[in-house]
């Protein structure tokens, strides 16, 4: 909590280099961008330079939970300092999509040479942006002072990542960034509505945004947005040029159990409670005057793609759920003991659990089997054929458990973003086509069960689900194209949507 007090470390109230560098040098109560003492938000109203601020208030025994981490630290700045703030997963894309956010990256990349920088450059950027929109408030500039506003509390939202405990660092950082957010909501171009839904009881809730498309007249589709484990509520709508918006279609980014703002409120990750998350969500969001309580459906991505299959196994009355970026193996070992040891860190914080053998005992039942065939509504898979962080075979097993209506596109050779490979630069944009996928459920099209590959090139061939670990094969390929030549009356379908 804020002003909460960490003990010094002892040694002549000297700390180790070692602890220095794994983010231990603010034990003595330094804070990021707030608190008693802090420097860095005052010169948000002054023309003052940025003073320096200190390392992230991670402690040492939060990095010392994981093994992995605890051995590999070294290696992880070595390997930062050699790719860049994106070693582990995409991180400052989604910054190019904001107005200004692309000369943020730029400026991010170039200043982020170890994993203790990250939340100290993310801040700054977001201190100078917030005070830029400041002024165009002040000056009467409403779409600068939106711009400005959302671009910082995205910012915000970066510096608190690498923090993986409820610090007082954390806490302030949360604050600045619902701050920064409410700001833009007073000005963006859309009607935006902060909510809180009741979970848990003790008068905890879940909070969250529901989107209202412009223009809009009676009751209207929605989608719950549900976030990935380094995601947050902030980016489940884009500021211009939204999909769903754009297709008369709401959008609800709430944070569950275990995400970001809901660990900081201390209501954590278990293995049942997304379940119980989304029916109470669900009961809340068809309550709601501008939602139509016919047309909802469920869009996730990354660990969202798991934890929206256990609220779509819930609920039949879901009009489809379109998953994105695969996190669906059975216990997630790709992800957590081969990929950067961040993943399982970060993770551990979502659940609340103390140590890394509670942690791995959690995992021995985390799988979908006994939950993905509940699924009754239309169901959408979209991956990579090279996804790092859960091998495609784990997306095949779980579609053969799917018992409605399913389809799955893979993209050839992308990664677990779903990027990275001609065929996401040649083929159809993800977004276009779960944004396409969601109005035709909500128009009630039939949809055919299929798996779609798209290849390099960008062609789009169709498979049934009993040849799927073939479409995965270049001679397949072949033989698809040779049955083509061989027989034109009945072609392999091609679609470009």
């Amino acid at each position: 909590m804020p002003g909460e007090k960490f003990p010094i470390s002892a040694k002549n109230n000297l700390v180790e280099r070692r602890e220095f560098l794994s983010g231990a040098a603010t034990l003595a109560g330094a804070s990021l961008v707030g608190g008693a003492g802090s420097t860095l938000l005052e010169s948000s109203a002054s023309a003052a330079p940025d003073p320096e601020p200190a390392p992230p208030s991670m402690t040492v025994d939060v990095e010392r939970k994981l093994a992995r981490w605890q051995d590999q630290r070294w290696l992880l700045d070595a390997v930062i300092a050699t790719i860049g703030p994106e070693w582990d997963q995409g991180r400052l894309g989604g910054l190019a999509g904001i107005p200004n956010g692309a000369a943020d990256a730029a400026g991010l990349r170039a200043r982020i040479h170890k994993f203790n920088d990250m939340s100290r450059e993310f801040a700054r950027a977001a201190v100078r942006r917030e005070r830029e929109a400041r002024q165009y408030e002040k000056e009467g500039r409403a779409v600068p002072a939106r711009e400005g506003y959302f671009l910082a509390a995205h910012l915000y939202a970066g510096a608190q990542w690498p923090i993986f405990e409820n610090t007082p660092d954390n806490i302030a950082l949360n604050e600045k960034k619902n701050e920064c957010y409410a700001k833009y909501i007073q000005f963006a171009d859309h009607e935006i509505r902060r909510v809180e839904v009741p979970f848990g009881g003790g008068g905890k809730t879940l909070p969250g945004y529901l989107h209202l498309p412009p223009n809009a007249s009676g009751r209207v589709p929605c989608v719950w947005s549900i976030s990935g484990l380094d995601s947050n509520k902030e980016g489940g709508a884009a500021i211009y040029g939204d999909g769903l918006r754009e297709r008369g279609i709401a959008t609800l980014a709430l944070e569950g159990p275990g995400q970001n703002e809901c660990a900081i409120r201390g209501i954590y990750l278990t293995q049942t409670n997304w379940a119980d998350a989304g029916r109470v969500v669900l009961e809340w969001l068809r309550s709601q005057k501008e939602i139509d309580p016919d047309k909802i459906a469920l869009r996730g991505a990354s660990l969202g793609s798991y934890l929206g299959t256990q609220v779509a196994s819930i609920d039949a009355r879901l009009k489809g759920a379109a998953l994105q970026a695969m996190a669906v193996e059975p216990m997630m070992h790709t992800a957590f003991e081969t990929a950067s040891p961040s993943f399982k860190l970060r993770f551990l914080y979502y659940t609340g659990l103390g140590t890394e053998a509670e942690l791995d005992k959690f995992l021995q039942t985390w799988t979908l089997k006994g939950v993905a065939e509940k699924v009754k509504c239309p169901y959408l898979l979209v991956g990579g054929e090279d996804d790092q962080l859960t091998p495609v075979e784990y997306g095949f097993q779980l579609m053969d458990l799917i018992p409605a209506p399913k389809q799955m596109i893979l993209y050839e050779g992308a990664v677990h973003s779903v990027s990275g490979s001609p065929a996401t630069t040649n083929g159809p944009s993800t977004g276009t086509f779960v944004a396409e996928w969601f109005k035709d459920r909500f128009d009630g099209k039939p949809m055919p069960s299929k798996l779609m590959k798209v290849d390099a090139g960008g062609k789009v061939h169709d498979f049934k689900f009993g040849d799927s670990r073939k479409s995965i094969s270049i001679a397949q390929l072949w033989q698809g194209a040779e049955q083509r030549n061989n027989s034109p009356e009945k072609p392999v379908q091609v679609q470009e949507p």
